[in-house]
């Protein structure tokens, strides 16, 4: 396992309107290439592109059912809905993939947003500021259920107003030491503040991938979160996203982002891929963006 969770470099082919043989067939050519550290989905009910409806592939069985494609990488969804997964469901199915994995699993985490999935499933969508606080509740049902103390009885109590454990145990437990690391997705002062405190990384959103003003804005906010309750952020991840897109001039841009963002101190990299195209967008962007941004970590 490598001591920095996550690696340097991950793809993403996000499933959305794409299907399973495509996805496998992308995920099977990852698995060839050493350059990628990390596998990377999201977490949609429908094409988060869209209002309404669209083709989607749920994402944890998805990451599951892909883990054998890419068996020395680590695996992340950028990010899980909170408002979809209940924390308790969540640690029990993530402490399956940290042991499929071999520890190699991140527990990508966001307050959820997209109000289309939500009313045509039937799922609540609270204000933003609840979303927040359940958010909050989440990461802590998290650590409790990944502890130790989860795995022997009499197991863990928490008394939290949304999702509150009465001896709750994780019996077996994740292989990783501490369970599978949190990444969240939190953009605003509250989300930025949990990150700081509570979480191992933090995920630039999809919607601003390649934007190195945003990403720097945020970086530093958790930086001054990181100084003013007297945490030293090594070892976190700040994660950057760029989009290769399917040509050469898309990924020439793509390569001078991500290294933009790597200068501006992003430490792991995340290359969204047009996941409908198939593998050979994968391929491309191994040899014309991953190859060239592993030489400036190295």
């Amino acid at each position: 396992m490598t001591d920095l969770a996550g690696g340097r470099i991950g793809f993403k082919a996000a499933p959305q309107e794409v299907d399973w043989a495509t996805l496998d067939a992308t995920w099977a050519a990852a698995g060839e290439y050493g350059v990628f550290d990390a596998a990377w989905l999201n977490d949609h009910l429908t094409d988060s592109g869209q209002e309404h409806g669209g083709k989607s592939i749920e994402g944890l069985t998805l990451a599951a059912t892909l883990a054998y494609r890419v068996p020395s990488k680590w695996i992340g969804h950028s990010v899980l809905s909170n408002t979809f997964r209940h924390p308790a469901v969540l640690a029990k199915a993530a402490t399956v993939l940290d042991q499929a994995t071999g520890g190699r699993f991140i527990v990508g985490l966001g307050a959820g947003w997209h109000e289309g999935e939500h009313e045509e499933f039937g799922i609540p969508l609270p204000p933003i500021g609840e979303r927040i606080s359940r958010l909050e509740s989440a990461v802590s049902v998290l650590h409790a259920l990944f502890s130790p103390e989860a795995q022997t009885p009499p197991g863990v109590t928490l008394g939290d107003r949304f999702y509150p454990l009465r001896g709750a145990t994780n019996d077996p437990g994740p292989v990783r030491p501490g369970g599978p690391p949190i990444w969240l997705g939190g953009q605003k002062p509250r989300g930025i503040a949990l990150a700081a405190r509570a979480a191992d990384g933090w995920l630039t959103p999809g919607n601003r991938a390649g934007d190195i003003a945003y990403f720097v804005d945020r970086r530093d906010a958790l930086l001054r979160s990181f100084e003013a309750i007297g945490r030293d952020p090594s070892g976190f991840q700040f994660a950057g996203q760029v989009i290769c897109g399917a040509d050469p001039a898309q990924r020439r841009e793509a390569l001078e982002a991500a290294l933009s963002l790597v200068r501006a101190g992003a430490t792991h990299m995340i290359l969204g891929l047009p996941a409908a195209a198939g593998p050979e967008p994968l391929r491309a962007a191994a040899k014309e963006v991953a190859e060239p941004l592993r030489d400036v970590f190295a």
